[in-house]
């Protein structure tokens, strides 16, 4: 985390004054992570501070007369009244630019593999450090040439910062004039790669970039989203979709499978850039993902996931007031990268601790509490927070799109999703994916709750469904629903006077409820196949499963009896759909075909062995006659 050092050098930047002079106040009260000091000149709200002689870093949140509140991002012990103050005179920012790709920053964006060469395996206080690389060389290649008009928001070049991700160097807001100046080759990212002469005279352009955190970034306009964020997890791509451009709550009782949902989601989304923020959640939890991400092979790239994904790590066991800033500082390198014209998912694990942290600022600075204790402003500043999600239109002449998808996952006490925290959150976002503890122990994974989840955006993508599969996809996915409603009703039943007195349909149900639950809905994730499932073979998967539910119906209304019908072997070749190999696994010259077939030929076994029961039972009639 970096403050703006009075040029004008953000991508779709602010202008500074070049007065480098830092402003001194002085302590007055030290509350753990607030400290009160008095006379800062020209103190602003969210300006960035240097704390006492060690020089932390802190943030301005509340000002009064001459007193400014300032939350401090890092240990105050030790530090008392009479020590200085330092204003910075320039809001808390981060330092975009090629570097970000690979990199795990802590909550105010410092590299913590810089940190740990320095400092050892602890953070020292004080520790100010630049976010991205100054000595890297990067390719500057240009897109443009001399002459050419350019306006904020368009490219002008691109660096190849990964194998994956190409970084889209972009003009900063407010500059609008033509090329003088532009030339490939080998730059550091504060240096010069592109001067552009403007009404206000010539601006140098660098790869180096700065953004406040709690400022949204511009885009022209925002879109309706209207395409699937596509993440393999069948109980979330089938039932309750999330859109590119959506924002969803992922809520649970501790030991449901948050994180590891949360994990699997950033493995294998189609979206093409991950922010993966630890706010808050215990060091093994970041330990997993910093271990895994370099090894595993994203199914999209054929490359090391981490290629494309920034990791922000906030662990419980640092400063509780860098929890905020994280969130911040990830959303705001999101942004920048769907600036680019990417699709961008953050994943936010979890913004329990996020309002944990802001209720306890909130209670040192002695304000009136809400319910919890909580503050009363604590559903705008999730309102703020999930609502820099979206689809929009990028600045800039040529016509781009990004976008900007929010899964935040929640830890409500005890699983109580009438939390303010969970309660709140639901009020902004569009999808539910709420986890239930007694599946989470069946060893049901994901172990999403079917009958309470939702999803806002099925109207939005309905007609890509259509488009993709047909018209079949929702009514395969209503009639699932309805088989699962059916049998939460009959379990009631079953449980007062037993299975056996249920009707041979009401039994039908109960059992292609169970296949959906147990062949469909449940997910192996440490299984090479079965943890990610692309959408056509969902819909095989489903289709088969109605295609056994629809032939024993009507053979049970010909006569068949249910404890027939339950002897049938196709039953475990539906069983074993979930090892048949995605589409995308297959060689091109057989994709769809053999995919195709091998659920054509389940459905073929079905046919013959309820054939061959209705023979048998006609014969049996036949002989008793």
């Amino acid at each position: 985390m970096n403050i703006n050092n009075g040029s004008r050098d953000s991508v779709f930047g602010v202008r500074k004054d070049n007065n480098k002079k830092q402003s001194q106040g002085e302590i007055i009260k030290v509350s753990g992570p607030l400290v009160i000091a008095k006379g800062i000149p020209n103190a602003r709200m969210y300006d960035m501070v240097r704390v006492s002689d060690l020089n932390l870093i802190g943030e301005i949140i509340g000002l009064k007369a001459d007193t400014a509140s300032i939350q401090v991002y890092e240990e105050t012990s030790g530090i008392g009244p009479g020590e200085p103050v330092e204003s910075t005179n320039a809001p808390l920012s981060v330092e975009l630019g090629p570097g970000l790709l690979k990199s795990i920053f802590d909550g105010i964006q410092r590299p913590l593999d810089v940190i740990r060469e320095k400092t050892g395996d602890y953070i020292a206080r004080g520790l100010s450090l630049p976010g991205i690389d100054r000595k890297k060389k990067w390719e500057f290649k240009p897109i443009l040439k001399e002459g050419d008009e350019v306006e904020e928001g368009d490219i002008i070049g691109e660096v190849q910062e990964t194998p994956v991700i190409t970084h889209k160097i972009m003009v900063p807001l407010g500059v609008k004039g033509k090329i003088k100046k532009i030339s490939s080759g080998e730059y550091a990212v504060e240096e010069t790669v592109t001067e552009i002469s403007t009404e206000n005279g010539n601006e140098n352009l660098k790869m180096l970039s700065k953004w406040p955190v709690r400022t949204k970034r511009q885009y022209k306009r925002k879109l309706a989203p209207d395409e699937p964020l596509i993440t393999g997890q069948r109980v979330v791509d089938f039932l309750f979709p999330l859109t590119k451009g959506g924002t969803a709550c992922l809520p649970g009782p501790f030991g449901s499978g948050k994180t590891i949902l949360q994990h699997q989601l950033a493995k294998w989304s189609d979206a093409q850039i991950i922010v993966y923020i630890g706010c808050g959640e215990r060091g093994n939890e970041m330990t997993s993902v910093l271990m895994e991400f370099p090894e595993l092979i994203d199914p999209y790239t054929k490359q090391p996931l981490i290629n494309r994904t920034v990791l922000i790590a906030n662990t419980s066991n640092m400063p509780v007031a860098a929890r905020e800033a994280s969130i911040y500082t990830g959303i705001t390198i999101a942004e920048y990268f769907r600036d680019m014209g990417y699709n961008v998912a953050v994943m936010a694990d979890s913004t329990s601790r996020w309002a944990e942290a802001v209720r306890e600022i909130s209670g040192r600075l002695e304000e009136m509490p809400g319910e919890e204790g909580y503050p009363a402003y604590l559903s705008s500043r999730l309102a703020e927070f999930y609502e820099r999600a979206g689809k929009v239109q990028c600045l800039g002449k040529n016509k781009r799109f990004g976008s900007l998808s929010v899964i935040g996952s929640v830890s409500p006490p005890g699983g109580d999703f009438a939390d303010p925290v969970v309660q709140s959150t639901l009020k902004v976002v569009k999808v539910f994916w709420g986890l239930e503890g007694k599946l989470a122990y069946e060893r049901h994974f994901p172990a999403i709750n079917w009958l309470t989840s939702y999803s806002l955006y099925l109207d939005n993508l309905e007609e890509y469904y259509t488009k993709e599969f047909g018209k079949d996809w929702e009514e395969i996915k209503k009639e699932c629903m309805r088989i699962l409603q059916e049998e939460a009703n009959l379990q009631e039943i079953v449980r007062l006077v037993g299975v056996e007195t249920l009707s041979g349909k009401d039994r039908l149900i109960l059992y292609t409820a169970s296949s959906i639950r147990d062949d469909f809905l449940h997910q192996n994730a440490f299984d090479d196949i079965d943890t990610y499932t692309t959408l056509k073979k969902q819909y095989l998967m489903v289709k088969t499963i109605l295609y056994l539910h629809h032939k024993m119906s009507d053979a049970i209304e010909e006569g068949i009896s249910i404890e027939k019908l339950l002897t049938l072997k196709a039953k475990d070749d539906i069983t074993g759909m979930k090892r048949i190999p995605n589409e995308e696994d297959l060689p091109a010259s057989t994709q769809s075909k053999q995919a195709g077939n091998k659920f054509l030929d389940i459905q073929k076994k079905i046919d013959r062995e309820i054939e061959n029961l209705k023979t048998e039972d006609r014969k049996q009639k036949t002989e008793k006659k």
